[in-house]
């Protein structure tokens, strides 16, 4: 029986035996894949075989398109029928695919259409309206007239309007607009890439942006009495959902119209026309804040943060809280706009005054904001009194107004650092002025390494904040972030230095950066590295690093199909994906443990992704996604942990991997420490050897890796747990870099240079041991 057949077979017989977790699914045809593909839909049960063999067929589908015979296809129409019926989600979408991808005369699919529709709009929520309208389409048009008359009905105009402009699409664009269907029962959102179809569409273009205004002009309408407020009243469920994708279309194209827009509907939303703290739409207000996590634009961030300190609802700024920390993440994602800063009204210099009666508070930025008080001139310790009792809302705005900004400097380094995939070059001109000249960029700017090319193929590198004066350039001139990877050794080793000796911290690690190349092991493998395999982790750690780096992944758990996944990112302005396969491990207590595996490469085709040879990924795309997996297993790893005491085979990994070789992250950790340790006070106490930093106490000699931070004693080898404190050496050990790894080693350092003032006897008795 060949893999097609027993994958079909344990679909379809519940007495099947499958159980392969690893299926070569190359071997299968496309038209085969089609047809398993069908099967796997009509699937009624989730017993382990059935489960991975549908798991199996849906990751193959995801790389490359199933081709449907037209008896496949008519049989979708069939099976969606049956799982409607069911009341299991039936997703249209794949009876689409199956028509655009049918290798033959398309079979008459009217009758299960016709089924399909009565079904959908006999439910509660009507689902999946873009994709219902292109399947009723495929009956004909009594079929799409009767889709529309039912999707419309007492739906809101805004959702007529947009009823009426899908009917009338193409087939090959409703079919983009399908794509773009926002109610999965599962929460699944659309991919990036199928808002951009939509936002090409003329059609519905024009709709979005009449959608926004009717929107905004039923809150000013409101606002204005003409029509009677309601609380959460102002639009239906629909026209919610209908608004939020005409918003993502349109923040999508960045529309120059949109900022003025949303600073009509935001406050329209969000504040009632009474004093009520109730709000017209608590809906509208939190789906145009979903619209800005999918594509944020600056000026809706400030809008956002605008209508957060106004609304008068007790739980709006507190759940707003939460989603604008998403949207500024999202932004930092976004390079093509979120160096788009506003200057807050701060001068040349990044100094804000605001008069509070005789006193003035003063913001000004540097690495961060500061906020300060004067009067007559004179610097005061703290916020006067006076200004507390008579200006409680200055006060309040500047300290917002501080955060507001430490925030967007952050997004801002962010989003710089996310260009270094895609190789972002500036013209000089807007970079001087937009940049390295703007208020509040400036600091972030000025503290990075750029590359200015002064002529045709000839880049010279500068730092403004060490620089008398920019190079002379022409304003189209293009300037680029300086990376390691494109400078010889000699270079490096000169940045590192001027930074150190000048005492600049960089907003994001950039001269010490890591840089990972391709090795021979990886030449050898090709299709994918192990450099990071092998490792157990702390899983919950993991997953939640994968959040905060724009990383992607199921969820590993102790249940069918939950023993493996692999965590995505997009790079490269989603041309390039990386894969990071990692393995349900066991329970440590109440942790869970993670084991790491392959690392893989995709590159965008057009039927979706294609897996391709390490050798054929960009340097630079391979070393930023290289260094992400270093991260997450460096900061999760047990080895890292002072408190494992397990034993087994954790125990065993874990006294294997904490004093290994040093990986490309404690690479530049120790090239950061062989500058750092001449400076400090306890330098003649301290020495590097190899992959520890090696510390001479009166009792005892201490080895501290510095890869994981862990301690062994001389002269027996012995093992010295110390949980961290977050003990400072003396508050002014300058690192040219944020790692929370190096602030440990120093401040382990400092301890055990001073082992004779030790007072935890939990150390003093591991000290005074000798095996």
């Amino acid at each position: 029986m060949n893999l097609a057949d027993r994958l079909m077979n344990a679909l379809t017989d519940p007495d099947s035996t499958y159980d392969d977790t690893s299926a070569d699914m190359s071997r299968i045809s496309d038209e085969e894949l089609g047809a398993l593909v069908v099967a796997a839909n009509d699937v009624a049960t989730w017993i382990r075989p059935a489960a991975l063999a549908r798991a199996a067929v849906e990751r193959a589908a995801e790389e490359r398109q199933p081709r449907y015979t037209p008896e496949a296809c008519r049989r979708m129409f069939e099976v969606l029928v049956g799982r409607t019926e069911r009341e299991d989600f039936a997703d249209l979408t794949l009876g689409l695919a199956a028509v655009q991808h049918c290798t033959g005369p398309l079979p008459d699919v009217s009758e299960p259409v016709r089924a399909l529709l009565e079904l959908r709009l006999a439910e509660n929520k009507v689902r999946q309206p873009y994709a219902l309208l292109a399947v009723a389409g495929l009956a004909g048009e009594e079929t799409l007239r009767r889709a529309v008359e039912g999707l419309s009905r007492d739906a809101g105009p805004i959702v007529a309007d947009e009823t009426a402009v899908v009917a009338g699409l193409s087939r090959d664009e409703q079919l983009l607009l399908a794509g773009i269907d926002r109610d999965h029962p599962f929460g699944t959102p659309p991919p990036a890439d199928a808002w951009r179809g939509s936002a090409v569409t003329s059609a519905y273009v024009a709709f979005a942006r009449r959608a926004l205004e009717a929107a905004a002009d039923r809150t000013d309408a409101i606002h204005a009495g003409v029509i009677p407020y309601r609380s959460d009243k102002a639009f239906t469920d629909r026209e919610v959902l209908a608004v939020g994708q005409a918003a993502r279309v349109a923040l999508l194209r960045d529309e120059p119209w949109l900022p003025e827009l949303f600073d009509r509907l935001l406050p329209g939303v969000a504040i009632a026309p009474t004093a009520a703290r109730t709000l017209p739409s608590q809906a509208m207000l939190y789906e145009v804040v979903r619209a800005a996590q999918d594509f944020p634009t600056p000026e809706l961030v400030t809008a956002i943060r605008t209508v957060r300190r106004n609304v008068r609802h007790a739980g709006v700024p507190k759940q707003l809280d939460k989603m604008i920390k998403k949207v500024e993440a999202a932004l930092a994602e976004r390079t093509d706009v979120a160096l788009r800063l506003p200057r807050l009204d701060f001068d040349d210099e990044g100094v804000l005054r605001r008069a509070a009666g005789d006193y003035t508070a003063v913001l000004t930025v540097t690495e961060s904001a500061t906020l300060t008080w004067e009067k007559d001139g004179r610097p005061l310790r703290s916020t006067p009194a006076p200004v507390r009792r008579d200006h409680p809302a200055l006060v309040r705005e500047v300290r917002e107004l501080g955060k507001r900004v430490d925030a967007q400097l952050v997004t801002l380094a962010r989003a710089l650092e996310g260009g270094f995939t895609v190789d972002t070059v500036h013209p000089y001109g807007w970079w001087r002025t937009e940049l390295a000249g703007h208020p509040l960029a400036r600091t972030v700017v000025r503290r990075l390494i750029w590359e200015i090319e002064v002529a045709p193929g000839d880049w010279r590198a500068v730092l403004p904040e060490a620089a008398d004066e920019l190079p002379d350039a022409p304003a189209d001139a293009r300037v680029r972030l300086w990376h390691p990877l494109r400078a010889d050794a000699d270079a490096v080793r000169t940045w590192r230095d001027l930074l150190t000796e000048a005492r600049i911290r960089q907003p994001f690690k950039q001269a010490f950066r890591e840089i990972y190349r391709l090795t021979p092991a990886e030449q050898e493998t090709r299709g994918y590295s192990n450099r990071f395999a092998g490792h157990l982790v702390h899983y919950r750690r993991m997953f939640a690093l994968f959040r905060a780096r724009g990383w992607s992944s199921g969820r590993l758990g102790p249940w069918d199909i939950g023993d493996e996944t692999d965590a995505e990112r997009v790079l490269a302005a989603g041309e390039w994906r990386i894969r990071f396969f990692h393995s349900w491990a066991d329970w440590a207590g109440e942790d869970e443990l993670a084991a790491t595996d392959q690392v893989r490469f995709d590159r965008r085709a057009e039927s979706g992704w294609r897996e391709v040879p390490l050798a054929e990924v960009p340097e630079l795309v391979f070393s930023e996604a290289m260094r992400d997996v270093d991260l997450f297993v460096g900061v999760t790893s047990i080895a890292a942990d002072p408190d494992w005491t397990d034993r087994g085979p954790e125990r065993a990994y874990w006294e294997r991997a904490s004093f290994a070789e040093l990986t490309e992250s404690a690479d530049a950790r120790r090239d950061a420490l062989e500058r750092i340790v001449p400076r400090l006070k306890i330098a003649d106490r301290c020495s590097l050897d190899g992959r520890f930093l090696v510390v001479r106490g009166e009792l005892r000699t201490y080895r501290i890796h510095i890869g994981s931070a862990n301690i062994l004693m001389e002269p027996d080898g012995a093992y010295l747990c110390i949980v961290p404190a977050r003990q400072k050496s003396d508050g002014k050990v300058f690192l040219p870099f944020e790692d929370e790894r190096l602030s440990l080693i120093l401040s382990k350092a400092f301890l055990l240079a001073a082992d004779t003032e030790i007072t935890d006897e939990t150390i003093r008795r591991q000290i005074g041991r000798r095996s």
